[in-house]
């Protein structure tokens, strides 16, 4: 059997009750943190906290060669352990449709998801956001346009972006990615926008700052992990959230 368990946002404190219970009953403890990382706790504290070994994967263990995980899931208890939610990643679908190919049984244990965090912390409502992108370091000095074109669909629609990034990518160099973007294409479709950088979401203390797009390249977020928002058209109560929550400018309230 092979079981999913997402261990959460930041610390060893964020696994579920039914996440650690399916570590507790596992015969190997595998993880992954290229997809996403607990920034709050280290590897060894993990292994304190869980009571178990943690065999550390890399990105090729299961995108290139999962057999070995698999051939173990066949006859043993498996758990891989993921930052965040485990079915957020495409790599751990595509490593259950496997285990299916297989005959190997697959459960999942969901974690709290940057993806719900970073809109519960913004304020913002759910049901408003369109389709979401990863704004990834350049390959080749030349960065992806898919960022760019996913906030044009989404404004075009009134709907927020939700932006991941690559780890461990900070607000100020993904600003800058999409401002080389914005002077590239030549569509103004960056001006005067409000974006909302997040830091460190599910710790005690994480920071969120909303502003224009050229001054939130300039604030210090502090440590990672980082993502950003970049909201379309705002409901009054989503103005009056980005204000109070998030520091925006108050002329947001008024637009």
């Amino acid at each position: 059997m092979l079981t999913f368990v997402g261990a959460g946002l930041y610390d060893e404190n964020d696994i579920t009750l039914k996440g650690m219970e399916a570590i507790k009953k596992a015969d190997l403890v595998y993880a992954e943190f290229y997809t996403s990382r607990l920034m709050g706790i280290t590897l060894e504290e993990m292994e304190d906290a869980y009571g178990k070994k943690i065999n550390i994967l890399l990105r090729e263990d299961l995108e290139v060669n999962p057999e070995p995980i698999l051939n173990e899931a066949k006859s043993s208890n498996v758990v891989l352990l993921t930052g965040g939610d485990p079915m957020i990643a495409t790599t751990h679908i595509d490593l259950r449709l496997r285990a299916f190919d297989a005959g190997i049984v697959t459960h999942i244990v969901h974690g709290p998801s940057i993806s719900s965090a970073a809109i519960g912390l913004s304020g913002l409502q759910n049901y408003r956001f369109g389709k979401s992108a990863t704004i990834a370091s350049p390959y080749k000095d030349l960065p992806s346009e898919v960022p760019y074109d996913t906030i044009k669909l989404n404004s075009e629609n009134e709907l927020h972006t939700l932006l991941y990034m690559d780890l461990p990518m900070s607000i100020d160099r993904a600003v800058e990615l999409l401002l080389l973007l914005e002077s590239m294409r030549c569509e103004g479709l960056l001006k005067e926008k409000i974006v909302l950088g997040i830091a460190r979401a599910g710790s005690g203390k994480p920071t969120v700052k909303a502003d224009y797009i050229e001054e939130i390249g300039k604030y210090d977020f502090g440590p990672p992990l980082h993502i950003m928002i970049v909201p379309g058209k705002l409901h009054f109560m989503e103005s009056e959230a980005l204000v109070k929550f998030a520091g925006a400018p108050v002329e947001i309230m008024r637009e």
